[in-house]
């Protein structure tokens, strides 16, 4: 049997829009999507500083503190590596194990955390299909469970999740001055969880 000829074809790059495959949407949606992912972005980092805060000042019996120590170090690397989900996870440990961490609607940050987690991925990982008349757009996003997310966003939609997500973080950073401590990285008030000194 003979092979069957075919044509070949490449994309013509140089002819298409700037910005490919950005395009279609307006500067303003682009620049709300770009402020909301770095926003969950920053939310991760107040996680993993809030981790810290709260295993690192956790008290320990004298014949406790080397298995604590040793089971520190891996927490702590999960803070830095793993993505909001997890982290979410690691920071509710972090304070349940505290003694006497009372913080009020803990319960409540927790859910609302876990809730907004549900569009990290989609916003960050999705393929934005070009906008509807409204401006709106659809991610194509798949999850581990193989469903496929039925939404879309414009930039309204987009402003008020990223305000949300910065509220969260703030009330976050609460729970650890809250405890009377400082938050890692600020210069807020509270006690200092850990003096590095001056720089060398």
């Amino acid at each position: 049997m003979a092979e069957e000829k075919h044509t070949s074809y490449v994309v013509n790059f140089g002819s298409l829009p700037e910005k490919y495959p950005t395009h279609a949407h307006d500067v303003s949606f682009w620049e709300s999507l770009g402020r909301t992912v770095a926003t969950f972005g920053f939310l991760e980092e107040v996680l993993a500083k809030a981790i810290f805060s709260f295993t690192a000042t956790c008290p320990y019996k004298e014949d406790e503190i080397q298995d604590a120590y040793d089971r520190w170090l891996p927490t702590l690397e999960h803070a830095l590596t793993d993505t909001l989900r997890p982290l979410i996870a690691i920071y509710e440990k972090s304070v349940r194990d505290y003694p006497n961490a009372a913080i009020d609607h803990f319960d409540d940050l927790l859910e609302d955390l876990r809730n907004v987690s549900e569009f990290r991925n989609i916003l960050c990982h999705g393929s934005w299909r070009p906008p509807d008349s409204a401006g709106a757009a659809y991610p194509f996003f798949v999850d581990r469970k193989k469903r496929v997310f039925d939404g879309s966003f414009d930039i309204h939609s987009l402003d008020q999740l990223q305000n949300q997500v910065a509220n969260l973080a703030c009330m976050v950073i609460s729970t650890v001055t809250h405890m009377g401590w400082q938050f890692p990285g600020s210069k807020g008030p509270g006690r200092v969880i850990w003096d590095v000194g001056p720089p060398t």
